[in-house]
């Protein structure tokens, strides 16, 4: 390559700059799939993760316009939105129009605070149930002290916030 030539040095910066964008797609990519893996573990499956991260995205959204977004079949999309709109996990509301016909439901996620919340409760309630089994199989140990040795407690962004001012 020769000093003298700016066409050379333009194609090795399109070629550094294409390997940069490749990277960071590729970083995103993989970060969002951290955050799905998290998210069906919290959410019981992958389909579960998908539907709550593409209404977390996209608000307001109908079962066919979240079928769209996540490439999941219809059927599993309002399988799944059922499911999770009688845990609380997604709130549901008719959609307004102008016109005659049918009115589909669009559907919102909670918070991931509310989120993470709901599960801290449940994994807690769990954890209690374990420390008190001898309580319950009737054990000769001395029985632990309260009936809640495990308490979680989540903070909200907000509330840190709140409490360094």
């Amino acid at each position: 390559m020769s000093a003298d030539d700016p066409h050379e040095e333009t194609e090795e910066t399109g070629d550094v700059r294409e390997r940069i964008e490749q990277e960071a797609d590729r970083a995103v990519e993989q970060f969002d799939e951290g955050i799905v893996d998290l998210l069906a573990w919290l959410l019981d499956t992958e389909t579960r993760a998908r539907i709550y991260v593409s209404l977390r995205q996209n608000p307001e959204s109908t079962s066919d316009e979240i079928s769209e977004a996540t490439g999941l079949y219809p059927s599993t999309v309002r399988e799944a939105l059922a499911a999770l709109h009688e845990e609380g996990t997604v709130t549901r509301q008719k959609r307004e129009s102008d016109g005659a016909g049918n009115n589909p439901y669009e559907y919102s996620a909670i918070s991931p605070s509310e989120l993470v919340n709901t599960v801290v409760g449940d994994i807690q309630s769990e954890l209690n149930t374990v420390f008190n089994l001898d309580d319950h199989l009737g054990g000769d140990d001395e029985p632990l002290s309260g009936d809640e040795p495990v308490t979680i407690s989540v903070e909200d962004a907000d509330d840190e916030d709140d409490d360094e001012a």
